[in-house]
């Protein structure tokens, strides 16, 4: 009945025409019947026809069924509290398993049962991708998305994938997405991509065997002498190749998580540690692993702090570099410029927060990983992009292996961000300005 009151409205508020709301129809009487289907055989073909009918389905069609599977695929509330009371009365192995089994959402076990298609598991990995999408105009498919979430980190964990180096030899079709999906430097065509992939670059990616020629996510490193500090010269097609015996560094420029379905899905931690150890055992007179990393929430957060400065000179000052920063001469802003935007650089890194949290996306990946916050690097990616992110601006993350796990511990306790004494010193020239101020309760660490 409440499925029925609900494509009933979805019909009169044109959300699904008619043609599409009996698509729907025939399309949850197949999950039904896959729900109550025992034979393996059977459910694998029950399975396909139901996801083929999935398909068909245009974008707001697949909305509303999504819509639906909220209304009639949830827990029931009386059960759940009867199994409740039951277990508060009676703490039995029993009775937890029975609550667990009613708490469970009915579309978990359908997606399991999905999941048995051909190509069932690229399938909810995409229709999670579109679900997040929906989620972009309104919280409401946050079930949906959080079951496949819940399904996607078992399925998808370090147990069940495959660490891969990719050169020029790979298969044309991994080669072919890992140009389409670059997301931080951008591949201009085959020529670039080879570049990426001579002696003196790595690029490692992991998979799963249900999806094996799709990288879930990559990373490309530079072998290099030192620490980088720029990236044009890693990212030039048309720099020497050098031997990678004569490397001490491995610059990890660029970091690409594929599919969009995956989002939140926790095996990026895990890529970083194991290419270190694949390096190290490769090319063990590595002594240095770090990252040449963007800080793509600097300039946006800059912006909006402008307005909140109470010294007008302050304000003036740092208008009149950004605006130098904009134009031709950007090479020539004055040293005190150039000094003063590196240290509300360092200050945005250590003291603008998410909640508990760094504000940026890419600090938190690292410092969660273990990473510590070396430096910050001036006029590192003059890119278009990297202006309007950062003003050029990019951070070296240092991957110290005898540190790792302390700073993990540290993190996820406290968010404390590990972060070296010229960062800090960098900050703190802003708080002696007092041209911004710390969150109550933060501090430079």
């Amino acid at each position: 009945m409440r499925l029925a009151r609900f494509l009933e409205r979805s019909a009169r508020s044109s959300l699904a025409p008619a043609s599409d709301s009996r698509s729907i129809r025939r399309l949850l009487s197949l999950c039904r019947a896959l729900l109550s289907e025992r034979g393996a055989i059977n459910s694998s073909h029950l399975a396909a026809e139901t996801l083929d009918l999935y398909h068909a389905l245009d974008p707001p069609a697949r909305r509303a069924f999504f819509e639906a599977l909220i209304v009639d695929f949830s827990p029931d509330p009386e059960d759940v509290g009867r199994a409740a009371d039951a277990y508060r009365k009676d703490a039995s192995f029993q009775n937890l398993s029975h609550l667990q089994r009613v708490v469970e959402p009915p579309r978990q076990e359908l997606f399991r049962q999905l999941n048995l298609a051909p190509e069932g598991t690229r399938i909810l990995v995409e229709m999670r991708s579109q679900v997040l999408r929906e989620m972009d105009s309104g919280p409401h498919l946050e079930p949906i998305a959080a079951d496949l979430a819940h399904l996607l980190t078992s399925w998808f964990n370090r147990g069940f994938l495959t660490l891969q180096r990719i050169d020029w030899h790979s298969s044309a079709a991994v080669l072919q997405k890992l140009i389409e999906y670059e997301a931080v430097h951008q591949i201009h065509g085959w020529h670039d991509l080879r570049r990426r992939l001579e002696a003196d670059r790595r690029c490692y990616a992991f998979f799963h065997s249900a999806m094996p020629e799709e990288p879930l996510i990559f990373i490309e490193a530079a072998l290099t002498r030192g620490m980088s500090d720029r990236v044009q010269p890693l990212l030039d097609p048309g720099s020497p190749v050098k031997d990678p015996a004569s490397a001490d560094t491995a610059i990890f420029y660029s970091i690409t998580n594929c599919q969009e379905g995956l989002r939140s899905v926790p095996f990026g931690s895990f890529l970083i540690k194991h290419v270190v150890e694949d390096l190290r055992k490769n090319l063990p007179q590595l002594r240095t692993f770090a990252t040449l990393s963007p800080i793509p929430g600097f300039r946006r957060w800059l912006a909006a702090e402008l307005e909140k400065l109470e010294s007008i000179l302050v304000r003036a000052e740092v208008r009149r570099a950004l605006e130098q920063l904009d134009g031709p001469d950007s090479d020539r802003i004055d040293s005190e410029q150039r000094r003063y935007l590196e240290a509300l650089c360092a200050f945005y890194l250590l003291n603008a927060k998410r909640g508990e949290e760094p504000l940026d996306s890419v600090a938190r990946f690292h410092l969660k990983n273990g990473a510590r916050l070396d430096r910050i690097n001036w006029l590192a990616d003059t890119s278009a992009s990297g202006m309007k992110q950062s003003l050029g601006m990019m951070a070296n993350y240092l991957y110290e292996l005898n540190d790792l796990e302390r700073n993990c511990e540290i993190y996820a306790r406290r968010s404390q961000v590990a972060s070296s004494r010229r960062v800090q010193a960098s900050a703190k020239r802003v708080i002696a300005r007092k041209s911004l101020r710390a969150e109550p309760g933060a501090a430079l660490v």
